[in-house]
């Protein structure tokens, strides 16, 4: 038979909660008084269990640092993001409104500064009450609601969830009675300005607003020091039921309560019956500022906002686990300085919207990533896309420009940026520019052994059964001839860069791209898991491998950087609201190129970037850089750069590899595209605009051919020959690249072209 419990001691039945009431009464009258607890002072067996377990209760409160926003800062200490699980400005009393001060005792405890921290007569009144009426009062006194509100807070910095934690309308005896003690000890310990201070920090007003300077922010968009008498009573009626009493869903309710706090303040002579008065008749008066928290509510620097979080989430210098780390960043205070230059970044986001809307009908992407050669440090980073989880083809919450692991699609295909490798590689093997390779060889048989040290046997082959070999394609005829390896470079001609691979070492082209961190010298076979050497696949030299437009900008800012590449770092600093900092990446810079070699590369780019990309527009500014184009303009690149800026600009599918030849793009159909339709144009819209930040100097002088080397090209000691047409069979010099499909057997699709 189930126990049946006795009405005398069950809260449940009207008896049990007099009984529980005198008992707790009794202990909370001598805590009061700051005495031991008699038994004789007490009612019944549930006050007598009660002193047994009182004694093991905390006698100290343990208070864990409130919740306080974080902050994301550009360079210059503009505010992009704030984090909060809880907007709360902690301030002291000094800075709160006497009407505010008034407000809150007179409707929540109007002997504060008479009680110990717990306050019997408030128990007898509210006895009374609920015992004689169908309403029910609360005797809680200001300094145990703060200690109710300090134990939460506890809770939910060690990582519980404040859904399941006890509240105020569902304590249970032992609950009550911890309180009380903490009080007292609370009382003991801290001044009634500190308590009654620490309390208006600490409560919740509404939603996510705590604490009043966060409340009158909110509201009234002034500092609490400013509250006047009917703004102050509308606030601390709030606190009694934060969901109902608030003024933006309820305004009615909220007047209601508001008045009977402006009563409440009238009988405690805290105002005139004049002051009150005119309270009384004034409407609420609301002058509404919103604070969003996180990157959805930044109004410009989304996607980099996004990427800084990555940054905290990924580093175990923000907490052990990544639980810890993003709990820093929404309650943690903390002040995170980025790199950012706003100047920038706003000019960037206008240049990618305006290259292609986001809500373009080819749903194509457009990127714009900027670094600082000299530091790594990342200037700028946009997209055309809209930062949102919401559905449909203009929403993503994708990077373009980074990868997967700082919330990144992964990179595109780079296309001819890829070449400059090729070149380098040419070069660190001593040779030069201006040596002639013979660009007509389209074709390299299954058998043909491409040289690769790095590899077991020292070659490997490019292998496609069906076709015999590897067939390489120019997109434009005229080009499979003997040329100058700038003159291949110049032109971005396939055979030309397979031509100089094909006398190279393989490795070394992959050891290039490794030592800029462009990519990792080898990938996982995704079918078997095996990890294979990117030159054991000899189509990547064209560009085969996804790469990110953040990896490209580094890599291409180590040529305006004399052979020195810098990581690319976000953050300048970190600090806690304490003070204390948190360590953050240095400048980190390593020569990775000598510098002889990258001058003579720059050479090259630098008639690419200032004759065919710029058109001589940007004269007054050493310029260099690489156009790239994938298989169908899938993806189209411009990786340029002073000395003191570099800069990708990305267009294309961020969906798929498919082709875009035949899609209409801002209500025109394309049936041919490459890098100077939309990526060249997009990059110099923007350089034009923001070089001028970023002092840029000379690339210094290549070095010269010999009088008797063939096809010169313009602008240097030599000419080429066929200088009157534009290869690209584009109105502003550009043309496509030879991409192929990457392999992991080495096989190619043959679609190649130049770019």
């Amino acid at each position: 038979m189930a126990q049946r419990n006795s009405p005398f001691f069950d809260t449940a039945t009207t008896l049990g909660r007099i009984v529980s009431f005198f008992g707790i009464a009794g202990l909370c009258g001598v805590l009061a008084a700051g005495l031991l607890v008699p038994g004789a002072m007490v009612a019944g067996n549930a006050a007598t269990a009660g002193i047994e377990a009182f004694s093991n209760l905390p006698a100290e409160l343990d208070e864990s640092p409130l919740a306080e926003p974080s902050k994301v800062l550009d360079k210059d200490g503009n505010v992009l993001a704030t984090f909060y699980a809880e907007n709360r400005v902690p301030v002291t009393i000094d800075k709160i409104s006497q009407n505010m001060k008034d407000a809150i005792i007179s409707i929540e405890d109007e002997r504060f500064y008479e009680h110990n921290g717990v306050d019997p007569r408030g128990i007898g009144r509210a006895l009374i009450n609920n015992l004689t009426s169908s309403s029910t009062q609360g005797a809680s006194t200001l300094t145990q609601q703060y200690v109710n509100n300090v134990l939460i807070n506890t809770d939910v910095e060690n990582g519980v969830d404040r859904s399941k934690l006890t509240l105020s309308g569902n304590k249970n005896i032992q609950d009550k009675l911890r309180e009380a003690k903490l009080a007292v000890a609370v009382e003991n310990k801290y001044s009634k300005d500190e308590i009654l201070a620490g309390y208006l920090n600490i409560v919740l007003f509404s939603g996510t607003t705590y604490g009043v300077e966060a409340a009158a922010q909110r509201f009234f968009s002034i500092p609490a020091s400013k509250l006047n008498i009917q703004q102050s009573a509308m606030l601390a009626g709030m606190v009694q039921r934060p969901v109902a009493f608030n003024p933006l869903k309820n305004p009615e309710l909220t007047l209601k309560r508001r008045n009977v706090v402006l009563s409440k303040m009238l009988d405690t002579g805290k105002i005139t019956q004049a002051e009150y008065n005119s309270a009384v008749k004034s409407p609420l008066g609301l002058k509404v500022k919103e604070i969003k928290s996180g990157c959805f509510a930044a109004s410009y620097a989304n996607n980099f906002c996004d990427y800084i979080t990555r940054l905290i989430e990924n580093d175990s210098a923000f907490g052990a686990t990544v639980a810890d780390r993003t709990r820093l960043l929404f309650r943690g205070g903390l002040t995170i300085k980025t790199t950012l230059d706003s100047r920038l970044q706003k000019e960037a986001e206008k240049e990618t919207r305006k290259a292609i809307p986001a809500d373009d009908e080819s749903t194509l992407g457009t990127a714009i990533v900027s670094v600082e050669p000299k530091t790594g440090n990342i200037l700028a980073m946009a997209q055309n896309k809209i930062y949102s989880p919401q559905d449909g083809s203009q929403y993503t919450e994708y990077n373009f420009n980074t990868d997967r692991a700082t919330g990144g699609s992964g990179g595109f295909q780079g296309g001819s940026t890829m070449k400059p490798m090729t070149t380098l590689a040419w070069l660190e093997s001593g040779k030069n520019m201006w040596d002639e390779i013979d660009a007509s060889r389209d074709f390299y048989e299954n058998d043909f052994r491409w040289t690769a040290t790095c590899l077991p046997r020292g070659y490997t082959h490019s292998i496609d059964e069906e076709k015999g070999g590897w067939n390489v394609n120019n997109a434009s005829d005229g080009f499979k001839r003997k040329m100058t390896v700038e003159y291949g470079l110049y032109w971005s001609i396939n055979t030309a860069t397979v031509a100089e691979a094909a006398e190279i070492d393989l490795c070394k082209v992959q050891d290039i791209a490794a030592r800029l961190k462009l990519m990792t010298p080898t990938y996982k076979n995704p079918s078997t898991g095996q990890e294979i050497q990117r030159a054991a696949n000899p189509p990547f030299v064209l560009g085969t491998e996804n790469v990110t437009p953040l990896a490209t900008a580094a890599a291409f800012s180590s040529f305006a950087n004399k052979g020195t590449r810098c990581e690319p770092r976000a953050l300048e600093s970190v600090t806690d609201r304490k003070g204390n900092t948190y360590k953050v990446p240095d400048v980190s810079c390593e020569k990775v190129l000598d510098e002889n070699v990258v001058r003579n590369l720059n050479g090259t780019l630098s008639k690419i970037a200032g004759q065919r990309v710029a058109k001589n527009t940007m004269s007054d500014t050493p310029i260099a850089g690489k156009t790239g184009t994938s298989n169908g303009a899938a993806s189209t690149w411009f990786s340029g750069y002073s000395t003191g800026i570099a800069t990708v600009a990305w267009v294309g599918r961020n969906d798929s590899n498919k082709s875009i030849f035949g899609t209409k793009i801002n209500g025109r159909t394309y049936e041919y595209a490459d890098s100077a339709t939309f990526a060249s144009p997009l990059w110099l819209a923007y350089m034009k605009d923001v070089v001028k930040y970023y002092p840029a100097e000379s690339f210094g002088e290549p070095d010269r051919a010999p009088s008797s080397t063939i096809t010169p090209l313009p602008g240097s000691s030599y000419t080429p020959s066929n200088t009157g047409r534009d290869e690209g069979g584009s109105t502003t010099g550009g043309q496509t690249d030879g991409t192929s499909n990457d392999s992991t057997t080495g096989n190619n699709d043959n679609g190649n072209g130049n770019g």
